[in-house]
C-alpha cells in the first residue's frame, strides 16, 4: 500500500520534530548531538523522495537537487561529512523547508476531511 501525501508530510515533520528534540540537547558541536541530526535530516529527505515529484521537484524546484545532495552526503561519505555544512544547513536552509512542509501538511488535512 503506497503512503498518501499527509502521511508521507507527518511522517517527514516526525522527523523534524525530533531533530529539534536533538537539539534542545545540546549543539551540533557535540557529537552525539550531531550524529542525531544528521541522521534524522537524511531520514527527512528520504521521506520527501518516497512522494515522488508532489515532495521532491514540484515543491523544491531545481533546489531538490541540493536536498538530495545533502542525503547523499550523509548517508554514502557519513565519516567524513562536514559538521559546519550540517550546521548551515539546519540554521540556514532548513527553517524555509520546514515552513513549506508544515504548510503542505496542514493543507492536506483540510484536503484530506
Amino acid at each position: 500500500m503506497s503512503r498518501t501525501l499527509h502521511e508521507l508530510l507527518g511522517e517527514a515533520i516526525a522527523h523534524l520534530d525530533a531533530l529539534h528534540r536533538h537539539l534542545e540537547r545540546g549543539t551540533i558541536d557535540d557529537e552525539t548531538v550531531a550524529d542525531a541530526v544528521s541522521l534524522r535530516l537524511a531520514s527527512m529527505i528520504e521521506t520527501l523522495q518516497r512522494g515522488a515529484t508532489e515532495l521532491t521537484t514540484d515543491l523544491f524546484g531545481d533546489e531538490w537537487s541540493v536536498i538530495w545532495a545533502m542525503r547523499n552526503r550523509i548517508a554514502h561519505g557519513y565519516a567524513w561529512i562536514d559538521i559546519a555544512t550540517v550546521r548551515a544547513t539546519v540554521s540556514e536552509d532548513l527553517p524555509a523547508v520546514e515552513a513549506t512542509l508544515r504548510a503542505l501538511l496542514e493543507k492536506t488535512a483540510s484536503d484530506e476531511s
